[in-house]
């Protein structure tokens, strides 16, 4: 899979007529890797917004958005994405910054590589994540108890809306008080949501894959039980008991990094990923998708394992990266008593 490269238009004669670059502190190196998502499977338009608008045939063959709103990410030269925001000190962009110049938390999340404005539009620039990659199997894995900010779900006006979208999902989910009201809170629906998936019980989710020679997968959310996730795992690593270990030690890494980190111990991080990439040489972890990256208040603290309750700003961080851990050396014993088992009845 030629990921994110060669982009079929003159991009670098668009920057100098439309370009210019904003975040003055961005890294010279750029030898990059991928940034990915979940939901949308195709981008349909690369990177100048004239050729957004007029759908211009440039993406490369194997391009993917797995996440995020469509259209909203595509490739840029050299083997970078960008990521259309709202502007300079977009949430997410003021994050990168921070997370560059931390000497821990920038080893765990792709290179922030600035900020840019194409025809009054705002993109942030990140590693391509998949560069160097070779058609490889790729896995977001939402991270966290909650996907959603505790400024979201602070209205407590009952909706009849979100009550409709529940029973369309689950007739017998609502409380007879629910149904008697027709209308639930934004905070019940959403807590709704997140225990339709193992979010809740695990703090994380599988979002969605993508198996060399098929077609992505996205519709995930429903994979649950500890049987569930770890046979999609078994099935994403294809019985390569070096790959899980490789994505094990990686995530240990990675934990450890985040503990160690400023950044991480001043911010609750509500919504991020962790992209998983492998081919037939090597294995790439990153953790991705900082928009709902907020300071924390002043006095508060976190350790992003508790439980959430509504004003504490826990998000299961880093209990879900514990139980994701967990769950890769359980699929790793299963893989080599599955190996051992093979041999024993080929033998006979």
């Amino acid at each position: 899979m030629a990921l994110l490269s060669c982009l079929k238009v003159n991009i670098e004669a668009d920057r100098t007529a439309t370009e210019y670059l904003v975040e003055q502190g961005a890294p010279n190196n750029k030898s990059l890797l991928s940034f990915f998502a979940i939901n949308a499977l195709e981008l349909s338009a690369p990177a100048s917004p004239v050729l957004l608008e007029h759908n211009a045939p440039a993406i490369p063959s194997g391009w993917l958005q797995l996440s995020g709103h469509p259209k909203s990410i595509a490739p840029a030269a050299n083997g970078s994405v960008r990521k259309r925001i709202s502007g300079p000190s977009d949430a997410e962009v003021v994050a990168y910054r921070q997370l560059s110049v931390d000497s821990n938390a920038c080893k765990v999340v792709p290179k922030f590589l600035g900020v840019h404005r194409l025809d009054g539009e705002y993109f942030i620039e990140l590693q391509d994540l998949l560069h160097g990659f070779h058609d490889p199997h790729v896995m977001d894995i939402k991270i966290g108890f909650r996907t959603f900010s505790e400024n979201e779900v602070s209205n407590t006006t009952l909706r009849e809306d979100l009550y409709k979208k529940m029973i369309a999902i689950d007739p017998a989910a609502p409380t007879a008080e629910e149904h008697q009201q027709k209308a639930i809170t934004k905070l019940r629906y959403m807590l709704f949501r997140e225990n339709m998936s193992s979010s809740h019980e695990k703090g994380f989710r599988i979002e969605a894959l993508k198996m060399r020679g098929s077609s992505p997968v996205t519709d995930m959310k429903t994979v649950k039980t500890s049987q569930e996730i770890q046979g999609t795992i078994s099935n994403f690593v294809n019985g390569r008991k070096s790959v899980v270990k490789d994505m094990t030690k990686r995530l240990k890494q990675m934990r450890t990094l985040i503990e160690k980190s400023e950044f991480f111990q001043r911010h609750q991080v509500v919504g991020s990923s962790i992209f998983i990439v492998y081919d037939d040489h090597k294995v790439g972890v990153w953790l991705i998708d900082f928009a709902k990256a907020l300071p924390l208040p002043e006095g508060v603290k976190v350790d992003h394992r508790k439980r959430w309750t509504l004003g504490n700003c826990e998000e299961g961080l880093l209990f879900g990266v514990d139980e994701l851990i967990r769950t890769l050396e359980d699929v790793h014993r299963g893989l080599q008593q599955s190996s051992h088992d093979s041999k024993k009845y080929g033998r006979r």
